[in-house]
């Protein structure tokens, strides 16, 4: 079936990859273990935090950020000494104005990753400036550098992910990325279009945003979901199943939760990025939970392959409101946040 006969319907509510048949794991919960243990079992868990202290108490495999989070941390009293050290360190730079700024921000972003990288045994993900959404080559320049920054650091890049926006130039620049031993995470993702692009691309890693996606289906409906039928779980349930079946490598990880249903839903990702406020909930209950994606009964499911190009996917985005709509909102949130770190930086420069 060619992917651009496909319905809109189809892509907006994932309706029947979400709810093909996929039986849970049939595995007993250990006890007294609690929820947050329990995802463990089954989940790469990530905390989506720029919090340290967070980090060490949840103890999750990785770590993300973004430039909201940083804008947050960096803010904190306790984080100031890895602000101070970037702008210390660029004092004498032959650079100025905005390329002083910008690399400045760089080194903060670095220095964040390598603080949470004592702390995480796994991958930080560090993202590039949302400004460069839409400019392949910018993407690319941008992602090489803050690789080489962690090389001189003393970070080798597999254990770096460089998070990229879920735009068809964003995803060309991870695909060449990739091909360079750089690994991407794909982020503002909000359909399977996005999703599969990135995965005919190579990609390492993608970030469908659960969250977000239900925000805009309750203000559109104006409905409340349960977490089964939440569009945010179906969304990523779809593109999982999708992955499996069709055996792409790339990694799916579920993020942006609004509550733990969504996350005890998605049991069996491959990976979950969690709040603090999250990690805490799942922390402090105890019912049991099982796996609700299964790689193994996805791969029998009966689905349609899309063949997918510049044309297909510009032409399928675009019949989705909801992921144009959050995907370009997305871009926009964290480009403003840039620019108040860009601020805070000029200020103390």
């Amino acid at each position: 079936m060619s992917g651009i006969h496909l319905s809109h319907e189809f892509f907006a509510t994932h309706s029947s990859l979400a709810s093909t048949p996929i039986a849970p794991m049939l595995i007993a919960p250990i006890l007294d273990m609690n929820q947050l243990d329990q995802l463990k079992q089954h989940t790469v868990v990530v905390a989506d935090t720029g919090d340290f202290e967070a980090m060490k108490a949840y103890k999750p495999q990785d770590a993300t950020t973004n430039p909201s989070l940083i804008l947050a941390a960096s803010q904190k009293a306790e984080y100031k000494a890895l602000v101070d050290k970037a702008v210390a360190d660029h004092k004498g730079s032959s650079l100025s104005g905005e390329k002083l700024v910008d690399s400045v921000i760089d080194a903060i972003l670095v220095n964040f990753g390598q603080e949470i990288l004592k702390i995480v045994p796994g991958r930080v993900s560090t993202e590039v400036d949302a400004h460069l959404s839409f400019d392949t080559e910018g993407t690319l320049a941008k992602a090489r550098h803050i690789i080489d920054l962690y090389e001189k650091a003393g970070t080798g890049r597999e254990r770096i992910l460089i998070k990229i926006a879920s735009t068809w130039e964003g995803i060309k620049a991870a695909e060449v990325l990739q091909k360079e031993g750089i690994n991407c995470n794909l982020t503002l993702l909000f359909s399977l279009p996005q999703a599969i692009a990135c995965a005919e691309g190579g990609i390492k890693l993608i970030s469908p945003f659960v969250g977000r996606i239900l925000d805009w289906y309750k203000k559109s409906t104006g409905k409340d979901y349960a977490a089964a039928e939440d569009p945010g779980v179906q969304s990523v349930t779809a593109i999982y199943n999708y992955y499996k079946h069709f055996g792409y490598k790339t990694e799916v990880m579920g993020a942006s939760f609004r509550n733990k249903g969504e996350i005890t839903e998605l049991c069996g990702c491959d990976l979950l990025t969690i709040s603090p406020a999250l990690l805490g909930e799942l922390a402090a209950a105890n019912d049991a939970i099982t796996p609700k994606l299964n790689a193994e009964a996805a791969k029998s499911a009966k689905l349609d392959k899309v063949e997918m190009n510049e044309k297909t996917f510009r032409w399928l985005f675009n019949e989705d409101p909801m992921a144009v709509d959050k995907t370009a909102e997305g871009i926009r949130k964290f480009a403003e946040d840039i620019v108040k770190l860009q601020k805070q930086v000029a200020a103390m420069l």
